[in-house]
């Protein structure tokens, strides 16, 4: 469900399910003359919408201004925002903190944008990891006071930690596409004009394939929304995996 659109019994019911709660994360980036600056964030938007088809989920207003940067082109006259990685995990903490007061405990923000490198983590995915370590954190502390960990009660936590029970897992950061999927991993070419075909053709003017002069858009002319849909379902089965862990 929207949580926009979600009434409070129905908020309640979604943490009484332990339903999980995704945050479409992503960027405002130039992807060459033929395709919608959103694309990053799109394409985790519209497929959690697929997604929200099979599993009860809660979808949260997506996430756009994240640290594009202005590696692929400068931000003047091509679209891209750049909001800091320090601003970024301001904002995360707070969202992250807020969502585990209402009772979420499944939170997850998905993200496609400059994940080849996710192990090590880019601006946005870090800033956001990392505002999710800071607000489990300082919900604990809230709740339990200071010194939690150490209390007695915390005894078991190793063994406890062991079987699965691991409240650092309340918010988790993923990418949309796991670096094990057999797909085209680019930026604006193949790859990514496919799966926006598949997805959300009216990001894509085929008209302006012509007008790309940059390297990594070479191959969007050969894009095709049936690459796109191979692509999508293997999107899926990573996003089963994740969030029905």
């Amino acid at each position: 469900m929207r949580y926009e659109l979600m009434l409070p019994h129905q908020i309640r019911k979604a943490i009484a399910e332990n339903w999980p709660v995704a945050l479409p994360l992503g960027v405002l980036e130039y992807h060459g003359e033929h395709m919608a600056v959103g694309m990053d964030t799109l394409a985790v938007i519209k497929t959690l919408e697929l997604f929200e088809k099979e599993r009860d989920i809660v979808i949260l207003p997506p996430f756009y201004y994240g640290a594009a940067s202005y590696a692929v082109a400068a931000p003047e006259g091509s679209g891209s925002v750049q909001v800091g990685g320090n601003a970024l995990a301001s904002f995360g903490e707070e969202l992250f903190y807020s969502l585990l007061r209402i009772g979420f405990r499944n939170i997850h923000a998905i993200i496609h944008h400059q994940t080849e490198n996710f192990a090590a983590g880019m601006p946005t995915d870090l800033a956001f990891k990392t505002a999710g370590r800071q607000a489990i954190f300082r919900f604990l502390e809230k709740e339990r006071g200071e010194g939690w960990w150490g209390s007695e009660v915390m005894a078991s936590y190793y063994a406890e930690h062991a079987e699965g029970a691991n409240f650092f897992n309340w918010v988790q950061v993923h990418p949309l596409m796991s670096a094990a999927m057999k797909y085209p991993f680019d930026h604006a070419g193949i790859g990514e004009t496919s799966l926006m075909l598949a997805l959300c053709p009216e990001a894509v003017d085929a008209a302006h394939f012509t007008d790309n002069k940059s390297w990594y858009t070479a191959t969007a002319k050969d894009a095709s929304a049936e690459l796109g849909q191979k692509g999508v379902a293997m999107i899926m089965d990573h996003l089963r995996a994740t969030l029905l862990a």
